[in-house]
């Protein structure tokens, strides 16, 4: 059964990504990149951004955490990730998968497959991403999902425990679990599917927020806690579009300015809204 995380929670590892500054290595789809780098800078983490096999073995080994997005994969690429999981994992830091579209192209799919058995600490999808990780059946349309993240629960819970690994898979409601203890956000708005990239983001600022945990346990916290974060910032700037009747490209601004000047009042009222 899934569990709302409580807003002290949230609020506890908020202050510890504004206090520690986390600097996350992402590898991520040349879409996004620059829209990555700002939603982590708003949210008080140091962003760094390459690709080059040459170059990611030692940035992965200083930097706090790596996000690995394989949305535009490209072979190069799909090396240099490889190398940079290898020394995440021999200096003893966090990584998250993004596993964009797997399933639909052989690349990509190959390519987290292999990744999936170096443990990553969360791997962070849509429902039908998921499911096909977990070796299920899914109707994933690219990198859109065309099931719910109930749906997925089971099979997210199936692949945490497979792979010993913490599963977020995202919607209407988010669900972050370790196969047998499983957090529930229902934080957000629809507006968040509107702009490319808002899933690529989280991503990385997962990896940030992890990048403060002790142990497996706090990671999950963490975890859960950036995905509290990111929709209610989610909430905050589409209340703010449609109060000023705009749309998505003002609700893209509005997103990274609640990322920057989210409070602990903020996280605490509209996470206690959806508890009673």
């Amino acid at each position: 059964m899934a569990q709302l995380l409580s807003s002290q929670t949230a609020v506890c590892y908020w202050q510890r990504v504004r206090t520690a500054t986390p600097l996350v290595f992402c590898m991520t789809n040349d879409v996004v990149t620059n829209w990555t780098a700002n939603v982590l800078l708003a949210a008080g983490a140091s962003p760094a951004m390459l690709s080059d096999p040459s170059e990611s073995e030692a940035l992965a080994a200083v930097a706090s955490a790596l996000s690995i997005n394989v949305g535009t994969l490209h072979v190069a690429q799909a090396e240099a990730m490889k190398k940079a999981v290898a020394s995440a994992q021999r200096a003893g830091k966090p990584w998250v998968l993004d596993p964009v579209a797997v399933g639909l192209l052989p690349l990509r799919t190959e390519l987290c497959r292999d990744l999936l058995r170096e443990s990553p600490t969360v791997i962070r999808g849509n429902p039908s991403e998921i499911l096909v990780l977990a070796g299920e059946a899914s109707q994933g349309r690219g990198a859109d999902s065309t099931q719910s993240s109930d749906e997925a629960l089971a099979a997210a819970k199936h692949l945490a425990l497979g792979a010993k690994t913490i599963v977020a898979v995202t919607g209407a409601s988010d669900y972050i679990t370790d196969g047998e203890r499983t957090l529930r956000i229902d934080n957000g708005h629809p507006l968040l599917q509107r702009v490319t990239g808002t899933g690529c983001a989280l991503s990385a600022l997962v990896a940030a927020y992890v990048s403060t945990a002790l142990n497996r346990s706090e990671a999950l916290d963490a975890a859960a806690s950036a995905c509290a974060v990111f929709s209610i910032a989610g909430e905050e700037a589409a209340q703010k579009a449609l109060d000023r009747n705009e749309g998505s490209g003002s609700f893209a601004v509005y997103l990274l300015d609640a990322l920057t000047t989210l409070d602990e009042t903020t996280l605490e009222k509209r996470m206690e809204r959806k508890m009673k």
